[in-house]
């Protein structure tokens, strides 16, 4: 009897503790991340790293500014004024992110080569640290200030794992947390298939970067194609815009209406159009 209680009252702390993540979920885990915090780290992947966030928001205020004062000058049309000053706002962080997309497909076909670089320095006898630290003359020109600031803060310390783990804020990468990961260990504990372990992984690295390169090269001309679609109506709108009939039709309340539900609909259908057509991307799982 009192062992059928036991394994009863086991049996439903087991339940209470398998059900508590959702009945009581961490405040920790649900609170989101700071919106600072993912414009600071997509300024630091758009090689930007001392624009403080701040300084961008504000720029993009004084941006959208900017285009609400012309175009209500040249249209008169506060709906359209209005949208054109959302594109203002929004162009500085379309071109942070193409230009962070643009370096993270530089890197991911660089990141072999590194790779093999470190190679070479382990294999030709070079202590680990100072291979990496070789790294900041032979590396790929986007990355040389970062290997320069890890050598300059190992030379100083002397220790190589903060050294690492601040190299890798610096970079910023995934396929460089990996590696960087994998000599830490190496570094720590030792590791006499380090050599095969990063030859492996430039050969994985290199068939992802062409398979990559494949797929975005065929999604190119249906990307270009989808965005012509939907700028096209706003050009055709500005045209008409310019003439004074028009100008009257569209500052009328249905008028405002009509363009704020378009404006509305291409967005959310340019924003669709990525969803659908973003390759998935690496997360950084060791920061």
């Amino acid at each position: 009897m009192i062992a059928g209680i036991g394994l009863g009252g086991a049996l439903g702390v087991g339940l209470l503790l398998a059900a508590s993540p959702f009945l009581w979920p961490s405040r920790v885990t649900m609170r989101k991340a700071p919106r600072a915090g993912g414009l600071r780290r997509k300024l630091v992947l758009a090689g930007m790293p001392g624009l403080p966030p701040s300084a961008f928001v504000a720029v993009s205020t004084l941006l959208a500014l900017v285009f609400f004062a012309i175009a209500q000058a040249v249209f008169g049309l506060i709906a359209l004024s209005v949208g054109l000053a959302a594109v203002g706002a929004w162009l500085p962080w379309s071109l942070v992110s193409w230009r962070a997309a643009a370096r993270s497909r530089a890197n991911r076909t660089m990141w072999p080569d590194v790779v093999d670089q470190l190679v070479s320095a382990v294999r030709s006898g070079l202590a680990l640290p100072d291979g990496v630290a070789a790294l900041a003359r032979t590396a790929p020109e986007s990355t040389r200030d970062a290997f320069a600031a890890f050598e300059r803060d190992y030379r100083s310390s002397g220790v190589f794992a903060p050294a690492a783990d601040r190299l890798k804020a610096a970079l910023a990468d995934p396929v460089a947390d990996r590696i960087i990961e994998t000599l830490k260990m190496a570094r720590e504990v030792g590791g006499g298939e380090l050599v095969g372990v990063l030859k492996a992984l430039a050969a994985s690295l290199r068939d992802d970067a062409a398979v990559r390169a494949e797929i975005e090269a065929r999604q190119s001309w249906t990307v270009g194609a989808a965005r012509l679609g939907v700028a096209a109506p706003w050009l055709v709108l500005a045209l008409l815009a310019t003439r004074p009939e028009a100008s009257v039709a569209y500052n009328t309340p249905l008028g405002a209406v009509v363009i704020v539900v378009g404006l509305v609909v291409s967005l959310v259908a340019y924003r669709v159009m990525l969803a659908i057509g973003r390759l998935p991307e690496e997360h950084r799982w060791f920061r």
